[in-house]
């Protein structure tokens, strides 16, 4: 399979055509691969794929493949493991100047700034610089993101979105616009509009949440990002419900559809248990689904990710 076609599955409106995913190939392709792979939950492969890539030579495709593996290890509920990962994506590719710095934690000693990214990764700041980047391993801007801009900003909405599940709602929200600073790209405003909603939610302000919400499925939609439309479809759903306002019931139950047409198994059962609370006479139908698919993501989990699942208080590993 060629990078094109990977490059649709991963981003495009095929999201899951393929029969089978190859492992081989560059290593933009295999980065793909990973990212198609993660999606349709074979985390233990993509896991198999990404591993050598972050430990790579080229600081680009490093910084890419471990923010794609933290968002695999979120997936499931693993923001601290999610969160050294994002953190090894940030210094890979180097920090811009003192307020990039500060919004990752890794500012003098005499900031007020609380630390944002793990005491691991913070000691390792001066073997990552910008000038580190090597101009033969992807475009000088990439449509989808897969450059140095987009890694910068891939990583700190990762931050962004692990200080959050850590109850770090400031820092979370200080990574957040930095990261829409980083990157206005289709992608990176996707993910931003995630990260925004859940920022709200968190933050017990539910009305405010469906604008982010909003602006990520309308630009996933206009871009005919299929896997981005299927989550944003359960963001803005979850957050147009907590607003109690009308629309989340069609937004995902289409998400649920997509995700099983789609084979996109990571979001599959989350749209599952979503639909189970909004359509109560198909409530024990939707919850058994989700179930099935749980248990078929985690039998191609990594040892790491079933340890995250056996710990995620939102993952039901057990019957029921």
């Amino acid at each position: 399979m060629d990078e094109e076609a990977l490059t649709t599955l991963a981003f495009g409106s095929d999201a899951g055509s393929a029969a089978s995913i190859p492992r081989d190939g560059t290593p933009r392709q295999r980065l793909l691969a990973a990212i198609v792979l993660g999606a349709r939950g074979r985390y233990a492969t993509a896991a198999a794929v990404l591993d050598p890539l972050r430990r790579g030579r080229d600081p680009l495709t490093a910084s890419l493949a471990a923010s794609t593996l933290a968002s695999h290890r979120r997936q499931l509920g693993g923001h601290v493991a999610a969160r050294k990962l994002d953190g090894e994506a940030l210094l890979a590719v180097g920090l811009r100047g003192a307020g990039e710095r500060r919004a990752a934690g890794l500012a003098t000693t005499d900031s007020p700034t609380t630390s944002l990214l793990p005491a691991t990764a913070s000691s390792s700041t001066p073997a990552s610089s910008a000038s580190r980047d090597s101009p033969g391993s992807a475009p000088a801007e990439d449509p989808n993101g897969l450059d140095l801009q987009g890694a910068r900003a891939d990583a700190l909405l990762g931050l962004a979105a692990d200080n959050l599940a850590l109850g770090r709602i400031s820092a979370a929200r200080r990574l957040s616009i930095r990261a829409a600073q980083t990157d206005r790209r289709w992608r990176a405003t996707v993910r931003g509009g995630w990260v925004g909603a859940e920022i709200e939610l968190a933050d017990g302000q539910p009305e405010a949440a469906v604008a982010p919400a909003r602006l990520a499925y309308e630009t996933a939609v206009a871009c005919h990002a299929q896997r981005h439309v299927v989550k944003s479809g359960i963001v803005l759903g979850v957050a147009l419900l907590a607003a109690h306002q009308s629309g989340a019931r069609e937004l995902v139950l289409t998400a649920a559809e997509d995700a099983e047409k789609y084979e996109l198994d990571s979001l599959n059962w989350v749209a599952a248990r979503v639909a189970a609370d909004l359509e109560p006479d198909r409530a024990e139908e939707y919850r058994f689904r989700s179930r099935q698919v749980l248990h078929a993501v985690l039998r191609h989990a990594d040892p790491c990710m079933m340890r995250i699942a056996r710990e995620s208080p939102w993952v039901p590993v057990g019957p029921g």
